[in-house]
């Protein structure tokens, strides 16, 4: 699975999740375009082949402007849409200024770099857009009702891109996770658990059937297999990668 000569975006691309797939295209052959608020974590070689363009995603006129910087210099092969923020709460607990700002990162932001690219993929017939959804997407988790929202509407304007672009050679796709494990979840169960970081760690793990979670590398070679030509004939798809939480849980 080879990206050579292709160019690719990843948003949110500096940590986590969206710094596995950037190290992962790299290493493929591709000239990552990293957009984020902050700069990368890790200083390491993989960043030799990847450009970091400082970039609020909910804010469509600096998105607009960051594409055409890139798209002034070559096209845009690929667009992962990782950039998202989470939140715990209810529908009587989230305030409106939490929903909104989940709306408008999680959400808005996965429109705004769409938009900002799609012409340019029709104009160069073709490319592949993978949006980063969730589990909760489509099962109910507790107290994460304005986080379920964005990602249902990530999945949903998955299916919707797909539908709408085939007809010019471009493929949309999604991920969706179950919990896998970030400086964000360390964060978490730190902040919320204080004493009992050990305990709710292992907690957390076996909320998958396989007993663990998931590590941000094995997302990242999903990502490479759907960006791929090897997966040239998949779109208008949601990829579970959830250590059997779907499927096998039976609580």
């Amino acid at each position: 699975m080879q990206l050579e000569n292709k160019t690719a975006v990843v948003t949110g691309g500096s940590s986590g999740i969206g710094a596995a797939i950037a190290k992962k295209f790299a290493g493929a052959g591709a000239i990552v375009h990293v957009l984020d608020m902050n700069q990368p974590e890790i200083k390491n070689d993989w960043q030799s082949a990847n450009v970091f363009h400082k970039c609020d995603v909910s804010d469509q006129a600096n998105v607009i402007a960051v594409f055409n910087e890139i798209l002034a210099d070559t096209s845009v092969d690929i667009l992962v849409n990782n950039a998202g923020i989470a939140h715990i709460g209810n529908a009587a607990t989230t305030s409106e200024s939490d929903f909104d700002k989940l709306y408008s990162v999680n959400v808005k932001g996965v429109y705004n770099c769409i938009h900002a690219c799609i012409n340019a993929m029709v104009k160069n017939n073709g490319g592949v857009i993978l949006n980063m959804a969730s589990l909760v997407a489509s099962v109910a988790v507790s107290d994460r009702f304005a986080y379920s929202m964005t990602k249902g509407a990530v999945r949903a304007m998955t299916f919707s891109v797909a539908q709408d672009f085939i007809k010019y050679n471009i493929r949309c796709n999604c991920i969706s996770p179950a919990r896998i494990h970030t400086p964000f979840v360390d964060g978490f169960i730190k902040k919320n658990y204080p004493g009992r970081e050990k305990e709710m760690f292992e907690k957390l793990s076996k909320a998958q059937p396989i007993g663990r979670m998931g590590q941000p590398e094995e997302v990242a070679n999903l990502a490479l297999f759907l960006c791929s030509e090897e997966a040239a004939f998949i779109t208008g798809s949601d990829y579970p990668i959830d250590g059997g939480f779907l499927k096998l849980n039976s609580d």
